[in-house]
């Protein structure tokens, strides 16, 4: 078969981007040698070369096949699909994107199990990837022979997650009916971005700062998340949400205050810890306000999301890791900490069942109950975490926990007060009519 111009021309850009990547990988290897200390914003900037020596050659081949009439092509390549699956996504086709469901009424005792299978495996698994998070991070692991280190690679970490959960929704897709899909692949490049981002703030935060004051700042993410929505889609919000969110504010002034882990740190883990968890609240609200976005356009399903999402997560993250040599570093140290290895699965196997079971629960009760069902997950995991690693909270940090915690319930009791009360207003209206 004759290859079109265009394809040469790919070809041409792919080997580029290969050859780009070997030379990058050289020179990032050399760089990294030369620090006798590898800061979190140095490893900040190793990852982001690694990212841009994908990103970049991508976003030449993007713009290429744009100007050019190669989409318009009535071939049958698997080059031609790819081309047109990552930038126009699928075609539209009328009749066929609802999934066909049959609706029945669950019985009382359905409905409480079914509930009560929610809760249960929220809790389970994200307690329990709340405390590998944080053992596999600050904790000490020991060999056979009393040498004991600290695990410090933070990316291979987002990576391993990632991985599994791509190789699950992937999975799930097969084995169950899914709506058609349309959005272009690329528009999961910017979420995926950020949302790796954000996941690599969030370990590289618990170096600095206790694992209380990170799910305290977590719980607080409604404020950016409010930023966001201004600035992403214009959109408003009711007084209350501005009274919640200023009241979340002054719980988490209350915590911070009174937290002697976090009080007595020198000034560069407080600088860098802040940084690290405001960075994190930034990535993180920026990948739910993209998401969303996302699903009001091409109307995906969350696995969907999911599996478009962690694709590009995998990919950014293992070309940065295999540039700064990071797989086979982490593998050395799972083969000398036998133990790593273990908590590493259990970590994945937690994140990755836990974004079924976040899916599962919106898709069966709303998300009302999925978040008052996180916000409690949050309290226990504060509390298991001090019990666990005897993190100290003074009065005062207890204070502020309560004043946040009040604040969410405040927040979804208004917003569901609100819906209801504009329901019967329309009810109210449509009689009249």
């Amino acid at each position: 078969m004759k290859l079109r111009r265009e394809e040469i021309v790919i070809g041409i850009l792919f080997l580029g981007t290969l050859a780009f990547m070997y030379s990058l990988t050289h020179v990032v290897r050399l760089i990294e040698a030369s620090f006798l200390e590898n800061t979190w914003i140095v490893k900040l900037s190793f990852n982001l070369l690694g990212y841009a020596s994908i990103f970049i050659p991508g976003y030449l081949i993007f713009r290429y096949v744009r100007s050019t009439s190669y989409l318009d092509s009535t071939d049958s390549s698997c080059l031609l699909y790819l081309a047109r699956m990552c930038i126009n996504g699928s075609d539209p086709i009328i009749g066929v994107d609802n999934v066909s469901q049959n609706p029945y009424q669950r019985s009382a005792f359905h409905e409480a199990a079914l509930i009560l299978f929610c809760f249960f495996g929220l809790q389970l698994t994200y307690l329990t990837w709340g405390l590998m998070q944080e053992k596999v991070m600050t904790q000490e692991y020991v060999d056979k022979n009393g040498v004991t280190s600290h695990y410090k690679d933070s990316q291979f970490l987002v990576f391993v997650n990632r991985i599994l959960a791509f190789a699950l929704s992937v999975l799930y897709i097969l084995v169950t009916k899914q709506r058609r899909h349309h959005a272009p692949l690329y528009k999961y490049v910017y979420c995926s971005f950020s949302n790796i981002m954000s996941s690599w703030c969030q370990y590289e935060a618990l170096k600095y700062v206790s694992f209380p004051t990170q799910v305290l700042a977590k719980a607080s993410k409604v404020i950016p998340v409010m930023m966001m929505g201004k600035i992403i889609s214009k959109k408003k919000y009711e007084y209350y949400e501005y009274v919640t969110a200023g009241m979340i504010s002054v719980g988490m002034i209350f915590f911070l205050s009174g937290n002697p882990e976090d009080r007595h740190g020198n000034t560069v883990t407080t600088v860098s810890g802040v940084l690290l968890l405001a960075s994190y609240m930034v990535f993180d609200s920026f990948t739910s306000s993209w998401q969303g976005a996302l699903f009001s356009q091409y109307n995906m399903s969350s696995v969907q999301m999911m599996c478009g999402v962690n694709l590009f997560s995998c990919l950014f993250t293992a070309v940065s890791i295999a540039q700064q040599n990071g797989f086979a570093h982490s593998f050395h140290f799972m083969s000398q900490f036998p133990k790593f290895i273990v908590d590493c699965l259990i970590l994945s196997l937690c994140s990755a069942a836990g974004q079924l079971f976040i899916f599962f629960t919106i898709a069966q009760f709303g998300p009302v109950v999925f978040v008052i069902i996180m916000t409690i997950r949050q309290g226990l995991a504060i509390l298991l975490s001090c019990i666990m690693y005897q993190h100290p909270v003074t009065a005062l940090g207890i204070v502020g926990i309560i004043i946040v915690f009040i604040s969410i319930f405040l927040r979804i009791y208004c917003n569901q007060r609100i819906r209801a009360l504009r329901k019967r207003a329309q009810i109210a209206s449509s009689i009249k009519e």
